[in-house]
């Protein structure tokens, strides 16, 4: 009786063996249904030889063969080498390369489920620049490569991209696209719509449950030529790729922290590489990482340093709030009120930006000082005035507002401390009364119809003043927004984050890049306490160039990213005792020699999340040495209790 490994979409260490029926081949890759326990399984023929730990009598035969095309060998080799680099099960990895799958996808009257992108459709006019960047990334066809493709906010680098997915299709091949929001997916097929004639398929958790798997299958098959969607696109069987894009390559979104962690935009590369097809990563502002390897002659870079159209970039001012701070109780200084009133009586829009949800961040008594803290969390409760609850931004857990403190009892005394964007809102009612504003949050864009209909709302004119988070930040394009005022642009540069500047002067520069994007011309005023940092000086003088190059010399010296690598340990447990003496284990355990170090243990910054007391531990290597052996050898030699978990993040983006 002939045996195979079948590995299966849960999370055990490697594949099981199950003996194949006769008349049934049985190849690697294809997809079958195994008894498992006393149920039924979907699982995937996997390459290697058997383990054959179990006697040949005891052996269970696979059920059945599964109507799908079998994954690739690139597909399978990719999954084998997310689950090895991320220290994972490759069942876990496995698994969201099956999540669209449930068997054969239920088909209308028409033969195809989606129409194909006319790559000859005629498209926008492209200017001169961006024609020749175009025809650079297209040169890259044919095999290999990651190409940067960088230049200002306003450059059109999308309708540059979209002729490579032409060539692409020509080519009669597949290209994915990952865009770090699916939110941002509104304006983009607007664009794709108009270059291709028609819509992309779309792969994000908004998607039913039935297109879900005709995208499944259609990507298998072949038929979907183009797919869009957020970090798990990755996984989808594609018959045919051709290309791979990286849409705003610098965010963190594409960073899954749960499940298996991974970053989209590394695996991205990896897919390209193993399926032998060239990479585009798209960004104004690119991460160190990427600038890194494109001084170092392993990506390519192509760069637009202009505004398409004539449009020129904003003009960006500070303004200093130890000379002028907002009035008492208010968070909107003078010189920024003084620009929201011309630009409003100008007929233009403006725009608000805070990251932060919510209305307040933190509420206290001010009779006892009591905090209100996620009873699960070492976290604040964050009001959401509008909703009418506080609410734990970490784990979701909800409390209704108290009338008088808990902890005192005094009545009417707890009392919102700082600004959200819904205070942000509150405020410019008060003092610009006959705006008429819109609120742009994760929480109030839950999706891509939502952003749709705030994209309609803005460009229709009928928004004047936009008060937004991050989600601002990526990629809009609104021809009427000239004004920008960050309210309070220092608040991503606390912490212990050794990225805390880039991803600041990233964030703060895509804002600013939302402003004068058509004929007129756009203006930003950054409030801050501390117009000297680094930061604001390069913002102010728009040297992004001199600014990275700094970031990388202070990296360099401490061998930090993209210079060293790091992997984190984070240990959990409900019992702070058991969370500390697994982190002490791990800590006297600890590998050691040159070009390694351990810092920790430690508690976390979130040192209580969801009910589990966290500690942390980072190894530190040099660029030649890879963590996942020592670590591996690190977790062989340590006892630790059933009652810790220990999860492992390699380049690892949060620090909490």
């Amino acid at each position: 009786m002939r045996r195979v490994p079948v590995l299966l979409p849960y999370p055990f260490a490697a594949a099981l063996d199950y003996a194949v029926p006769e008349g049934m081949a049985a190849n690697p890759g294809d997809l079958v249904t195994v008894p498992l326990g006393k149920r039924e399984s979907l699982g995937v023929v996997w390459d290697g030889a058997p383990e054959a730990r179990v006697a040949e009598s005891l052996l269970r035969p696979i059920i059945s063969a599964a109507p799908a095309p079998p994954l690739s060998v690139p597909h399978r080799r990719f999954i084998d080498w997310v689950a090895n680099y991320t220290f994972s099960p490759p069942g876990s990895v496995l698994a969201m390369a099956l999540r669209g799958f449930r068997g054969p996808a239920p088909r209308q009257k028409p033969a195809r489920a989606f129409s194909s992108p006319d790559p000859e459709h005629p498209g926008p006019l492209l200017s001169p620049a961006q024609s020749e960047a175009a025809a650079r990334l297209i040169e890259a066809g044919g095999g290999f490569s990651v190409t940067l493709l960088d230049g200002v906010t306003g450059a059109g680098k999308t309708e540059v991209y979209l002729e490579a997915i032409a060539a692409t299709l020509k080519a009669g091949r597949q290209a994915l696209v990952l865009l770090p929001e699916i939110a941002l997916s509104a304006q983009w097929l607007e664009r794709f719509e108009r270059r291709f004639g028609t819509l992309p398929a779309l792969w994000h958790s908004e998607v039913t449950p039935r297109l879900r798997r005709l995208t499944w299958a259609a990507a298998a098959a072949g038929e979907a030529r183009v797919v869009v969607g957020a970090r798990s696109l990755l996984f989808l069987p594609f018959a045919s790729l051709g290309l791979v894009i990286v849409d705003e390559e610098h965010e963190t979104a594409f960073k899954q922290e749960e499940g298996v962690i991974y970053h989209a935009r590394d695996m991205a590369v990896v897919r390209a590489r193993l399926a032998a097809v060239p990479a585009i990563l798209v960004s104004a502002t690119p991460s160190l990482e990427t600038l890194i390897n494109a001084e170092r002659g392993r990506y390519r870079r192509v760069t637009l340093p202009h505004r398409h159209g004539g449009a020129r970039l904003p003009e960006i001012g500070l303004v200093d709030l130890r000379r002028s701070p907002p009035e008492r109780g208010r968070f909107l200084s003078l010189p920024l009120l003084a620009a929201l009133s011309e630009t409003l009586e100008a007929g233009e829009q403006a725009l608000l930006f805070l990251n932060r949800r919510g209305y307040a961040p933190l509420t206290l008594c001010r009779h006892c000082g009591h905090r209100l803290e996620c009873p699960n969390c070492s976290a604040w409760l964050v009001e959401h005035r509008g909703a009418g609850f506080l609410q734990c931004h970490h784990c979701g857990h909800t409390l209704s507002p108290p009338a008088a403190c808990p902890a005192c009892g005094e009545p009417a005394s707890l009392t919102p401390v700082g600004p959200g964007v819904e205070r942000i809102m509150e405020e410019t009612a008060a003092l610009l009364p006959g705006a008429r504003r819109l609120i742009m949050a994760s929480d109030t864009l839950s999706g891509p119809k939502a952003a749709e209909a705030a994209v309609r709302a803005i460009t229709g004119r009928t928004i004047d003043l936009i008060i937004g988070t991050q989600i601002v930040a990526k990629g809009w394009h609104f021809p009427h927004l000239t004004l920008v005022g960050v309210v309070d642009a220092d608040l991503g540069l606390a912490g212990a984050d050794l990225r805390a500047g880039e991803r600041t002067f990233q964030l703060l520069h895509q804002v600013a890049g939302r402003a004068g994007r058509a004929e007129a011309p756009g203006r930003v005023l950054l409030q801050t306490w501390c117009p000297e940092h680094p930061v604001m000086r390069a913002l102010a003088s728009g040297d992004a160039a001199a600014f990275m190059q700094a970031e990388a010399a202070e990296r360099r010296r401490g061998l930090w990213p993209p210079f060293g690598r790091l992997a984190a340990l984070i240990v959990s447990a409900a019992s702070e005792r058991v969370a500390d003496d697994a982190a002490s284990a791990l800590g006297l355990t600890a590998p050691a020699g040159p070009g390694i170090a351990v810092l920790g243990p430690a508690p976390a910054p979130l040192a209580r999340l969801g009910g589990r007391y966290r500690r942390r531990l980072l190894l530190k290597t040099a660029r030649p040495v890879r963590p996942q052996k020592l670590l591996r050898a690190w977790l062989s030699r340590t006892k630790l209790s059933r009652q810790a978990r220990v999860r492992i993040d390699i380049d690892p983006i949060s620090f909490l």
